[in-house]
């Protein structure tokens, strides 16, 4: 499978990464364009691909063609491609708030899939949620699964509107977690606790707690309960979180996040 990526940020080279890693391309078949000398050629050196300032270059040499820029520069890219794909290409874009049509009509061109994909990707633990015009083929939508796939999980959904959730829960997420993460450690280090001590603690607590959810058939409130004795040290815990209405608090957070997300792409 041929690769372009049009962008070499973070996600982009996340991406590279994980279509080499996998087999899915070698580095002659990946192409990646940027404005950035310096990024051209460091991301030829790293992983073997080939790096060029031309756009126009980079669709031409793509089955599949992944926009990784950021939203701005959304309008000045387009113009200048628009009207270069020809089917059977696909575009895979992973632009925040860019929707379907916009990027159809900016593009000249409606074999398209618009993924929301979150930070843990870049380790190869992403969660990718994404969508596709009517005129993407199913061959086309095992490309881009194979390619979300590589960077972790991946979920399919056929309605655009839910890639608005998925942006407030699984893109925004990772946020959440890291707030937990510091509340908790600076809580550690209130009571006694180093820093060292408590970021090892804190971290690998949230690791294997996420991983026990995800290999457990149990719901999230049944594991909650099995590790909270009755008048124990975690119910004690739990009790002074609801008195600070903690999880209407997250529902509040998700659901601004959600509205933004909104905002953003329309």
């Amino acid at each position: 499978m041929k690769v372009s990526f049009i962008g070499g940020g973070n996600m982009g080279e996340a991406m590279i990464s994980a279509v080499l890693a996998k087999g899915l391309s070698s580095g002659e078949e990946v192409t990646v364009s940027d404005i950035s000398r310096s990024r051209r050629e460091y991301l030829e050196q790293k992983y073997g691909v080939t790096a060029t300032d031309d756009n126009r270059e980079a669709v031409a040499r793509g089955d599949v063609v992944v926009l990784a820029i950021k939203p701005q520069n959304l309008t000045e890219v387009a113009s200048g491609i628009k009207g270069r794909f020809s089917s059977p290409q696909l575009v895979l874009s992973i632009i925040a708030g860019a929707r379907i049509n916009t990027l159809c009509w900016g593009l000249g061109y409606r074999q398209v899939v618009r993924v929301m994909p979150n930070t843990p990707a870049q380790i190869g633990e992403g969660m990718s949620v994404w969508t596709a015009t009517p005129e993407v083929t199913e061959g086309q939508k095992r490309w881009a699964g194979s390619i979300l796939g590589a960077m972790g999980r991946e979920i399919y959904v056929k309605d655009e509107k839910y890639i608005d959730m998925a942006t407030a829960v699984s893109g925004s997420g990772p946020a959440y977690v890291f707030l937990l993460a510091e509340a908790l450690a600076s809580a550690a280090v209130h009571i006694g606790l180093s820093y060292d001590v408590a970021r090892e603690l804190v971290a690998q607590t949230l690791v294997g707690s996420a991983k026990f959810m995800q290999l457990s058939e149990k719901l999230p409130a049944e594991l909650r309960r099995m590790v909270t004795s009755p008048g124990g040290t975690t119910a004690a815990a739990l009790a002074r979180l609801e008195k600070g209405q903690f999880t209407e608090l997250i529902k509040e957070a998700v659901t601004a996040a959600y509205h933004r997300a909104g905002e953003l792409g329309s």
